[in-house]
């Protein structure tokens, strides 16, 4: 655990060093959400039923745009090999990289969301509906992304091609959290919606983290 917090913090300081890197795919989100208000018009019925779907896409847009970062610098100064042949495993190493990948853009975007949503005129309790959903669907999309930005890790136009690899697997997730807004919205429990997408998060942790190591692998070779 000692090695696995070490790599976290460690990326942590990197991704503070260029931080410019980090604050662009928030600015997207925050762009991204607000032009729909603006190009809808004043009504309240249309911008609250548009909401949910509007924010979830925004923010799998934005999770996706740090995606090509999550493995892309190590690769090129040699210290993802280096943590190949380390006493560790590759597995542990991607989990601490994609928590810290988390930390840095999907927990901020997560905690933006619900100011943003004020441009929606979404009731309160949405608003914590679309924060729980998007804490729980963040992490699922990172680890996602894990596997894409490792098997297109070095291939030119690489960034096309993890677009193409990841977005229909971010369907369920996005599906699960816009769902979870909704059903708020009418008055039902989003209680169904929030469930599966905690199964989904503790699949893409058990699972995503062995794929995408084998990946790498095959990516050094």
């Amino acid at each position: 655990m000692r090695i696995f917090f070490t790599l976290v913090r460690r990326d942590l300081l990197v991704a503070y060093r260029r931080r410019m890197d980090v604050l662009v795919s928030l600015i997207f989100f925050v762009i991204v959400v607000s032009l729909f208000p603006l190009g809808v018009g004043p009504e309240r019925e249309t911008l609250r039923l548009i909401a949910p779907g509007v924010v979830w896409v925004a923010a799998l847009l934005s999770a996706m745009l740090a995606l090509p970062r999550l493995f892309a610098a190590d690769h090129q100064d040699g210290t993802l090999e280096q943590m190949l042949l380390a006493p560790f495993p590759l597995s542990a190493i991607v989990l601490a990289k994609v928590l810290a990948h988390w930390l840095v853009s999907g927990l901020p975007l997560a905690f933006m969301a619900p100011v943003l949503g004020l441009q929606f005129d979404l009731p309160t309790s949405a608003l914590l509906v679309l924060l729980a959903s998007l804490l729980l669907g963040t992490p699922a999309l990172s680890l996602i992304g894990a596997i894409g930005a490792a098997l297109t890790l070095g291939l030119r136009g690489g960034g096309v091609l993890l677009s193409l690899l990841v977005l229909p697997l971010y369907i369920p997730v996005l599906i699960f959290g816009a769902g979870a807004v909704e059903t708020t919205m009418m008055g039902m429990t989003p209680e169904g919606h929030l469930s599966l997408l905690g199964a989904f998060l503790i699949l893409a942790v058990l699972a995503t983290p062995f794929v995408a190591a084998a990946a790498l692998r095959i990516a050094l070779e």
